[in-house]
């Protein structure tokens, strides 16, 4: 096999793309992850097909499908009741490349392990809202990582614990440190004492999702006096508003822990670049999801819109990756593939009829992005109906134009459009612009090659049928 690079993975929660200092959208100090960015590669169209934790992190590792990967909810003791938990046996990229000769190691937050009865009282505990959220892994079930320093969905940004490698479910490790540092404390300590072998570590931040006042000070001075149009820039963000005034509240915050978090991959990159190795690392920072943080009146995610799907992708690679940006749509299904096809063994590693995600490596490596209008570059957007909420939704989102159905059992079908050039903050809807009748049959078809049985599919047939009979 040719040259190995190590691949460091880092995945901050809900840290939405216009975050990025570099992309100059949000008023937030990132000069580290812009440094990254400055001479590493940047995709402008990263998304989130299921802008929420657990869903996007099953298709980040498997590049399967909600409904093959079994994670079609957040995971905790509810929709564990109703199966929802990543499924025995899946391989992941981690499972790849362990298999190929490298060291694979996972730190922080995991969010795919159902809780059983005993991860109440040795985890996080019972939430107000009810439900069990943390859970420890038993190591059959860690999907190709060995290392492991983790913890299910703990949100104690102030006062993490963790279950190490070998410990029991009783034995976790509490710690007196912001989660963000310790766990880059973690990983510096990892990537030192990696030796001959490439090694695989996915390095998985909470911050900057909420409690978002839980955050150490020394980041909170910059953000201190912004008024509430500063913070909150973009023209969708009903100002004046009781959702505006909380937005603003929790946007210091949220942007210090970002600013926070910026400091964080700064040190672990630092620590990589120090290595004493011919070695290449392949530094790929990302989120799950965004957040909408006021926009369209809505504070956080799990839907359709820009704030929640767009996803911060940096990677960062000299001598493999070229600097420079790229509009190559990657998604949440994308990322499995493509980490393989970066690593090397894409070409080596068995397919799987059950992985849908594309191989987007060839556009990190500096091919030239592939025209707008392809058919193939875009995403199926999905959200499950649960227990609280009986809609259901499905879109399809393209560099341009994006449309989204959304079924409710007892009122039916309602179908949006965006073009998201002409209206890039979404609000115009315009269902019965001409393009919303060729993605919304497209839509119909994608959902017949995925095997997607969605309640509103029938409807959204009904709605297109000469599109859908050429």
């Amino acid at each position: 096999m040719p040259h190995r690079p190590n691949i460091l993975v880092i995945m901050a929660d809900q840290f939405r793309a216009a975050s990025l200092g570099v992309l100059e959208e949000d008023p937030v100090h990132t000069p580290h992850l812009d440094a990254l960015a400055e001479s590493g590669r940047i995709m402008r169209q990263a998304v989130s097909g299921y802008p929420v934790c657990s869903p996007h992190r099953a298709m980040f590792l498997t590049g399967m499908r909600p409904q093959v990967n079994g994670v079609t909810l957040n995971v905790n003791s509810e929709s564990g009741q109703d199966g929802v938990g990543l499924r025995d046996g899946l391989p992941t990229w981690a499972s790849v490349l362990r298999d190929h000769g490298w060291r694979t190691g996972y730190i922080g937050k995991w969010h795919l392990e159902p809780p059983v009865a005993d991860d109440e009282r040795f985890g996080e505990g019972r939430r107000v809202d009810g439900k069990v959220w943390d859970a420890w892994s038993p190591p059959a079930r860690r999907f190709g990582f060995e290392y492991w320093y983790s913890y299910g969905a703990a949100d104690r940004h102030l006062a993490p614990h963790y279950w190490t490698t070998d410990a029991a479910r009783e034995e976790r490790v509490d710690v007196d440190q912001w989660s963000a540092e310790h766990e880059v404390d973690v990983a510096i300590d990892f990537v030192r004492d990696s030796g001959e072998e490439p090694f695989a570590l996915m390095v998985s931040l909470n911050p900057p999702h909420q409690p978002f006042d839980q955050v150490p000070d020394r980041y909170r001075a910059r953000y201190a006096d912004l008024d509430e149009r500063t913070l909150l820039n973009r023209p969708n963000v009903p100002h004046g508003t009781p959702v505006a005034a909380e937005a603003a509240a929790v946007a210091r915050d949220y942007f210090a822990a970002i600013t926070g978090v910026d400091e964080q991959v700064g040190r672990l990159a630092a620590a990589v670049a120090a290595q004493d190795t011919n070695r290449s690392t392949v530094i790929l920072f990302t989120s799950d999801h965004g957040m909408q943080l006021g926009s369209h009146g809505l504070m956080y995610k799990n839907v359709p819109y820009e704030e929640s799907m767009r996803l911060p992708l940096i990677v960062h690679a000299p001598g493999l990756v070229p600097a420079g940006e790229s509009h190559t749509v990657l998604d949440s299904l994308d990322f499995a593939p493509t980490i393989l096809g970066i690593a090397g063994v894409a070409g080596v590693a068995p397919s799987d009829e059950r992985r849908a995600g594309r191989d987007r490596s060839d556009v990190l490596r500096g091919a030239p992005d592939a025209p707008a209008s392809e058919d193939e570059d875009a995403t199926l957007y999905t959200r499950f109906a649960s227990r609280s909420d009986a809609s259901s939704v499905r879109g399809l989102r393209t560099r341009t134009a994006k449309v989204v159905a959304t079924w409710h059992p007892e009122s039916g079908l309602h179908v949006q459009f965006f073009d998201l050039i002409a209206d890039p903050y979404e609000q115009d809807d315009r269902p019965g612009d001409p393009r919303a009748h060729v993605l919304g049959a497209r839509l119909c078809r994608e959902l017949q090659h995925a095997g997607d049985e969605w309640e509103g599919a029938a409807a959204l047939a009904s709605a297109y049928p000469a599109r859908i009979a050429r």
